[in-house]
């Protein structure tokens, strides 16, 4: 089976190819640091060409409404009729649980156009919404930075292991398409003050959280289950702490 992943150079990405190889695909790996890019469309029908998959893990590294919400349709739009023309039978994209509670953000509105032209072109698909990963807790930590402290509310997340999040990733890519939205989380769940505490000490930072729910998470005032997934969602493996040592250690 021939599987083209988008986004192939990021966090995700790169776990992503690794694992469907690993598992015997053949694997596109494609970015625009690897030549192939969804916006300009550089190289990106050739990439997509034979492909029986496509999987989508593409992202802007802005969150502003300008950016992100360009990057998103045009990005998307490009790869939606290059799959459509090369035949692909499986359009798989990962997105975030809680997007359409987030779409006061400007990201989360961007990631919410980009759900709803997947859905919108009718062709077989599957998006997955992943938790926050245990990679980026630093960046949530620093978002809520205010002097010589930092400010978080309390609502619940369950972070997951972005190499977990790969594994359903190339299970579903491997698999038929859901025409629906899957989600994953990881086994644990925390308060964002409470996880940015714990991510403090491992980072021996000093700095205190205070809890503050009115502190808002990529512009917006969360709700205790704003960021959880639904009942009954795919849960991951590796637990935060355990993910720490492993860290630390490397």
């Amino acid at each position: 089976m021939k599987i083209t992943v988008m986004g192939a150079s990021g966090l995700i990405g790169t776990h992503v190819v690794q694992k469907l190889r690993h598992a015997g695909m053949d694997v596109v790996a494609a970015s625009p640091s690897l030549g192939v890019d969804s916006v300009t469309g550089e190289n990106l029908r050739a990439a997509i060409s034979g492909a029986e998959v496509v999987v989508d893990v593409t992202n802007t590294t802005s969150f502003g409404d300008d950016s992100a919400l360009g990057f998103f349709k045009t990005s998307t739009r490009n790869l939606l009729a290059a799959s459509a023309g090369s035949g692909v039978r499986h359009y798989l994209a990962l997105s975030v649980v809680g997007t359409p509670r987030l779409v006061e953000s400007d990201y989360f509105r961007a990631k919410m156009v980009q759900e709803n032209l997947i859905r919108a072109a009718r062709r077989p698909y599957t998006i997955l919404h992943s938790t926050q990963f245990f990679e980026f807790i630093n960046g949530v930590v620093e978002m809520g930075a205010d002097g010589d402290d930092f400010r978080l509310p309390s609502a619940y997340v369950k972070p997951i292991a972005a190499d977990n999040v790969a594994e359903i990733l190339a299970e579903l890519a491997i698999g038929a398409p859901r025409n629906e939205t899957v989600e994953i989380s990881g086994p644990e769940r925390f308060g964002l003050d409470e996880i940015a505490r714990v991510q403090l000490t491992a980072n021996e930072d000093r700095r205190q959280v205070i809890s503050d729910d009115g502190a808002r998470y990529f512009g917006v005032v969360l709700n205790d289950d704003t960021l959880l997934p639904v009942p009954g969602s795919r849960v991951g493996s590796l637990r935060f702490g355990d993910w720490l040592y492993q860290s630390m250690a490397g």
